[in-house]
């Protein structure tokens, strides 16, 4: 089977013609642009299979594209070039959204917007209207910019064929409704119209005003004989179910099965039996590299800006790509994904080129349609997959399709998906993927971030004036400054730190607390920095792994384009490496920022109006480095609700996403072990040259963000990048396990048990200190009693090995006794020493100003 219409000795469209009696006739080459193909529907039969156009036949991306700018062209030659520097194309779901794209490019890059049946949560349809002869009718119509189809420039109308005009006549009317123009050009590949339907186009142009022009790259008409159908629906039913093929699927989808009909084999991939001869083929995940804010294409509107950023990133995407298909590939399929048809195009059409004559490119995408399959050269569709959808359809969950790929000899496939669309249906056993992998050798999967608009402010947003942007690098901390958004204010000219000794004090005595003064950054000696290195060489993978598994566990569950909110500063890290996985596993681009919380004092409410006034507080998820005895999961849940109790924003969800939850505190954690993750063996110097945060009366007022310092002097000690990239580094290694594990997760009883808390209790009471916030289990917060509290003494897990190298040398070093204990729950608890009297540091600042 080829999708390559050159080589065809019959017409792809002579199966359907002998048997229904249908006519093909119009311009000459016509058959070369079309075929015929058989589908279970009410109101047509037959359907129309483009050569060309890139949706149901594979065909080569130079194809596809010229034949879109060439239609564009002839638009931009028929308006006039200051007319046609006025339009905005609009493409039709999910068909032609690429075309309309291409026409675009062609006319010179006009802004352009396709319709769409993908609902976005926040964005305001700006119009809808019916396709009549569809299996799936509604459209959306979803611009950024509501103007955009408010101008009074031509509007530009695609489809990939003008059968009857009516999907035309129900956009133009509810369009001209709300912005009537002068002027409107359709295009079509084919104009297919009967002599009747185009003069009621014409006399629907005079009815509203309006000049509209008609630009088509071939014109004929489908002769049907009476009776037509009646007999393709038979022929259909004749064709699935013999053979005890089961009845259809939902919306009318013509499910798998083996008929056989007139000698002919109808070889439908799919189902439980699958396909006799799959070859079993990976399936390897390629990270695009896509431009960010780009959006994916024209579902809200895509500009002449945004046209030039994605041509200057398409040579790297396109490398990317090459790289990682087998040097032995000669045949390969770029694979595109219902309405996402124009990115995997444009990254086909570079893969052409960069490939060049030795390698045969083709291009095609995933469809919702439901089509017969008939092994036979005279027919369009020669086979196909049969997947579930991936992309939480509005409509419901259904089939979807991908033809004329199983059999065609291609080598290797690079399937685009939006992040949307990337989900664990998508991955399952019947996913997509393996479907594919059951008939290439080779499959690559890429993601592009589905551009969602940013929402725009409530009417009437909490004191919007005096709460500032986030704080970001180099300015304010040492990471990229997308990498994270500090909401805190820069207190680094103040001085707050106090001996260590002397913050015991007072926090013990009431004096002060713990968050109104900063301990000495511990400066490590040369030893300890080689244990960090080498925790950091033995722990990098597990530390991945565990990041891959939190963020799929967010993204399955939480919210497909989460807004990550790290609390400062242990979860900074955390929050980067995750927002790094979504980027790398799933083209995501996360919003991700930083915020204080205290114990005894909540989070910072100023930080939360924040978040609700540029994000759905619904996709906002804290994150943090790890759990102890869960006192901060519990002091984010009471905030929250007295943060909605005293009239902010609802929706927000208290539940902590951790990378490790050895307290058993929180449902979403990429482990429960309790092992050693290096960014708590340092304090600023792996979180950013960020201090812990500060809340002083004197220096934080009712509007102010908490605040934090930037350590600027420790540039040549930071390891914070270092730390970060040392475990993006085992991302590639580990990304399938942490799939798997992730998977695994979703499916277990990860009910809290809290066993940590019942543990520091326990350990409270027998130790005589009768105060369990002196009580720091886990390895990562004992180790934050050693580097900044008055250590009593370490209780380490008999046969604890490695991960307490870093403690047991700290203790030493602060000559604090480490104490070996046969049942304990973490692999360390740190005790705080119980008996201090009342210091001189707090708000007044007499500890400091000596």
């Amino acid at each position: 089977m080829s999708g390559d219409r050159g080589s065809d000795v019959v017409w792809s469209g002579a199966w359907v013609a002998e048997r229904l009696g249908v006519e093909l006739a119009g311009d000459e080459g016509l058959r070369e642009l079309l075929g015929l193909a058989l589908r279970r529907n009410p109101k047509r039969a037959h359907l129309l299979v483009s050569h060309v156009l890139g949706k149901h036949v594979p065909q080569r991306p130079s194809v596809v594209h010229g034949h879109g700018v060439a239609l564009g062209r002839r638009v931009r030659e028929l308006l006039g070039e200051r007319a046609a520097g006025e339009a905005v194309v609009l493409g039709y779901a999910e068909t032609a959204t690429g075309l309309g794209h291409c026409v675009a490019d062609g006319l010179g890059g006009v802004p352009y917007l396709h319709s769409t049946r993908r609902p976005v949560a926040g964005v305001a349809p700006a119009g809808g209207f019916e396709e009549s002869h569809s299996h799936a009718t509604s459209h959306l119509l979803l611009p950024e910019d509501p103007g955009l189809l408010g101008g009074d420039g031509p509007l530009v109308l695609v489809d990939d064929e003008f059968s009857t005009g009516n999907t035309v006549l129900n956009t133009v009317r509810v369009l001209h409704e709300r912005f009537p123009r002068e002027r409107y050009v359709v295009v079509a590949l084919v104009d297919m119209r009967s002599e009747e339907d185009a003069g009621r186009l014409a006399a629907f142009a005079g009815e509203i005003g309006a000049r509209v022009d008609l630009v088509a790259g071939a014109s004929g008409r489908v002769v049907l004989p009476e009776g037509v159908l009646e007999r393709g629906r038979a022929l259909v039913e004749r064709f699935q179910g013999a053979g005890g093929a089961p009845a259809p699927g939902p919306e009318g989808a013509l499910p798998p099965g083996p008929p056989e009909g007139d000698g002919v084999a109808v070889p439908v991939a799919g189902g439980a039996s699958g396909v006799a001869g799959a070859k079993g083929g990976r399936v390897v995940r390629v990270a695009l590299g896509w431009p960010s804010g780009v959006p994916d294409g024209g579902r809200h509107g895509f500009t002449g800006v945004d046209r030039g950023r994605l041509d200057a990133a398409l040579p790297g995407m396109v490398a990317r790509i090459a790289e990682a298909l087998p040097d032995a590939a000669r045949r390969v399929l770029v694979l595109g994904f219902e309405e996402l048809m124009y990115a995997p195009l444009r990254l086909a059409l570079g893969l052409e080129g960069e490939l060049g004559d030795e390698v045969d490119v083709r291009f095609s995408t995933t469809t919702r349609s439901p089509v017969l399959a008939v092994d036979d050269p005279g027919y369009a569709i020669r086979s196909r997959l049969v997947f579930p959808a991936h992309d939480g359809p509005a409509d419901g969950a259904g089939e979807r399709y991908a033809y004329n790929v199983a059999g065609a000899g291609f080598d290797a496939v690079v399937v685009v998906v939006d992040s949307v669309g990337d989900t664990p249906a998508l991955h399952a056993p019947d996913g997509l993927p393996a479907r594919l992998a059951e008939h290439i050798p080779h499959v690559l999967l890429a993601v592009v971030p589905s551009y969602v608009p940013p929402l725009p402010a409530p009417a009437a947003v909490e004191r919007p004036s005096m709460l500032s942007e986030p704080l970001r690098g180099p300015a304010f901390s040492s990471y990229a400054p997308d990498e994270v958004g500090w909401l805190l204010q820069d207190l680094s000219e103040v001085t707050l730190e106090a001996p260590t000794e002397e913050r015991e004090e007072a926090i013990q005595s009431g004096g002060a607390h713990y968050a109104e003064s900063l301990p000495v950054e511990y400066q490590p000696s040369e030893e300890y920095q080689a244990l960090f290195h080498a925790a950091l060489e033995t722990s990098a993978a597990r530390i991945a792994r565990a990041v891959g598994v939190v963020t799929e566990t967010v993204l399955a569950e939480r919210s497909p384009r989460p807004v990550l909110v790290s609390l400062a500063r242990a979860g900074t890290p955390v929050g980067i490496l995750m927002r790094r996985w979504g980027q790398y596993r799933h083209g995501l681009d996360l919003p991700h920022y930083a915020v204080s919380i205290v114990r005894g004092r909540g989070i910072d409410a100023n930080a939360l109006r924040w978040l609700a006034a540029h994000h759905d507080p619904a996709d906002v998820v804290f994150v943090d480095g790890w759990t102890g005895k869960g006192a901060i999961t519990r002091e984010l849940a009471a905030a929250v609700r007295d943060f909605e109790a005293a009239g902010g924003a609802a929706g927000f969800d208290p539940e902590i996403a951790v990378l490790a939850d050895p307290g058993s505190c929180v449902r979403t954690y990429g482990t429960r072990d309790d092992f050693l993750i290096p960014s708590a063996c340092l304090n600023s110097t792996v979180s950013g040259l960020i201090s812990r945060t500060v809340l002083r009366a004197d220096l934080v007022g009712p509007d102010d963000f908490h605040g934090a310092k930037f350590y600027r002097d420790l540039a040549g000690a930071d390891l914070s990048v270092a730390f970060l990239d040392a475990v993006s580094a085992r991302f590639a290694e580990v990304a399938d396990d942490a799939d798997a594990r992730a998977k695994d997760l979703l499916a277990a009883d990860r009910t809290p048990t809290w066993e940590g808390w019942a543990a520091v209790e326990r350990i409270s009471e027998e130790y005589g200190i009768h105060d369990v916030n002196l009580v720091k289990p886990g390895v990562g917060e004992t180790t934050r009693v050693l580097l900044r509290r008055v250590p009593w003494k370490i209780l380490a897990r008999a046969g604890a090995g490695a991960d307490l190298d870093h403690v047991r040398l700290l203790a030493a070093q602060r000559g604090v006794p480490v104490e070996e204990v046969g049942e304990l729950p973490y692999s360390c608890v740190g005790l705080i020493h119980p008996r201090y009297t009342r210091g001189a540091t707090g708000a007044d600042g007499r500890a400091v100003a000596r």
